[in-house]
């Protein structure tokens, strides 16, 4: 933890074995009010851990049904070991926090969720530099338009001028106008790469399954098992 810089998002969720308890005084900076029964040494540990890390017990900060505040049932036994911990800072883009009844990830344990909102900075999307389309030139009505572009716009002059920096200036302009330029925005990749032929029989195999479990004639189960 030590080693994240402090201007990252952390999060942890994890069985941390303890009890925080219910109440929160003097903790109230790391906890809410909504934990379950009373403390005991591990859940001071988690308390202790969240204060040095600077972060919050985010399950006790919303008040709910004890059923939905329990995370650990076995037997006649029930309560709250697995937490959810965010930094402080982050604690405004937590909405809600509680157990889904019904729904076990580990045995004997209960998920916990969190609905959290988080701002996304939509990276902006780079153009790419316009530039002369100069295969234009493999076209003989382009490449003489060109050439006469140019002659007139060196002056009529055979023989380029020695100030190259200028006279390539000038071949860049006169391309520009005359063949054009690109647009700069990314072309959008349109290949199909993915549809390839293991994909297709895939969703053939798909498609003669449910035609078999839904017609189970002897002709759909030949047809299933060829493929």
């Amino acid at each position: 933890m030590e080693s994240i810089p402090t201007g990252e998002r952390v999060v942890i969720g994890a069985d941390f074995n303890g009890h925080v308890g219910e109440g929160n005084t003097g903790d109230e900076e790391v906890m809410g009010k909504f934990g379950v029964k009373e403390r005991n040494l591990e859940g001071q540990m988690v308390v202790d851990f969240a204060k040095r890390m600077d972060m919050a017990v985010v399950n006790t900060y919303f008040q709910k049904r004890e059923e939905h505040r329990v995370t650990y049932k076995s037997g006649g036994r029930k309560t709250q070991v697995d937490y959810i911990l965010c930094r402080r800072g982050n604690l405004k883009e937590i909405s809600d926090c509680k157990v889904v009844v019904g729904e076990s990830v580990a045995r004997q344990h209960r998920m916990v969720v969190c609905r959290m909102t988080l701002m996304v900075c939509k990276k902006k999307r780079s153009e790419i530099e316009k530039k002369t389309k100069w295969w234009k030139l493999k076209k003989e009505e382009c490449c003489k338009e060109f050439r006469q572009k140019l002659r007139q716009a060196l002056g009529g002059q055979v023989v380029l001028p020695d100030d190259w920096e200028t006279t390539a200036e000038v071949i860049r302009e006169t391309g520009r106008k005359v063949l054009g330029v690109s647009s700069g925005k990314r072309k959008e990749d349109k290949e199909t790469w993915w549809w390839n032929e293991e994909v297709q029989d895939s969703i053939q195999r798909k498609r003669l399954a449910k035609k078999w479990d839904m017609n189970r004639t002897e002709e759909n189960r030949q047809e299933y098992k060829e493929l």
